[in-house]
């Protein structure tokens, strides 16, 4: 990682922001955004983006929306995080650098920022152990696990999951409903938003963008 200048807190909650206050406290220059358009991730190259889970819009694993967005530009953590509001996993898979919980001592949320403001990850390391296990498994049986597939992977609800499984499986929209007690015209809603997530056109090609990656189902479930 390049040299971080700055600290880019992204607070869209009401009340004020106190990690950027803490950051502050230990010598690292700040800078609080309250919307995402203020943000400038393309020109940010130096600055390191903290962003608030509290009061953002939020993926089905709890992962701010935004966070896929921001990644390919800058390196990201996240604070101000509910207990059981997210899959760690989730996150660490993403590429976000790290977690803050707002239940954490200060002097863990210290610590924290100056891990990765030094370029260490800052998860549990039960985590990074369990994450690392089966990246290598993995890497030793010849699966590649790309970073688009990773992206889309963590973008699927459970229910959009099961929908590809069993369209794979050849089943049709009513038969989907059926299995899963659903309407068609949610099963079809279902279907348009993977089309849209996976980036296919029409069930041949979210068959084999099934089939490409039915291997990282487990992985990043």
């Amino acid at each position: 990682m390049s040299r971080i200048d700055e600290l880019v807190f992204l607070h869209q909650d009401s009340t004020s922001c106190h990690l950027a206050v803490l950051a502050e406290s230990i010598g690292l220059k700040t800078r609080v955004v309250k919307q995402v358009a203020d943000l400038e991730p393309e020109r940010d190259h130096n600055c390191f983006y903290l962003i608030a889970q509290k009061g953002a819009a939020l993926d089905s694993k709890g992962v701010p929306l935004i966070v896929a967005r921001l990644l390919p530009h800058v390196p990201i953590a996240l604070y101000q995080i509910e207990r059981g509001s997210l899959d760690p996993e989730s996150a660490l898979l993403l590429g976000v650098r790290g977690l803050l919980f707002a239940d954490q001592r200060m002097d863990l949320l210290l610590t924290g920022l100056r891990k990765m403001v030094n370029d260490e990850l800052w998860f549990d390391r039960p985590l990074i152990s369990k994450v690392f296990r089966r990246l290598v498994n993995r890497q030793d049986s010849g699966v590649e696990l790309t970073q688009d597939t990773v992206t889309m992977l963590q973008m699927l609800t459970g229910r959009e999951r099961t929908v590809i499984q069993l369209v794979s499986s050849g089943a049709r929209n009513k038969e989907i409903a059926d299995k899963l007690c659903i309407s068609e015209h949610t099963v079809k809603a279902h279907i348009s938003s993977i089309f849209r997530k996976t980036q296919s056109r029409n069930r041949v090609e979210l068959l084999r963008w099934s089939q490409a990656n039915a291997c990282h189902f487990e992985l990043c479930s």
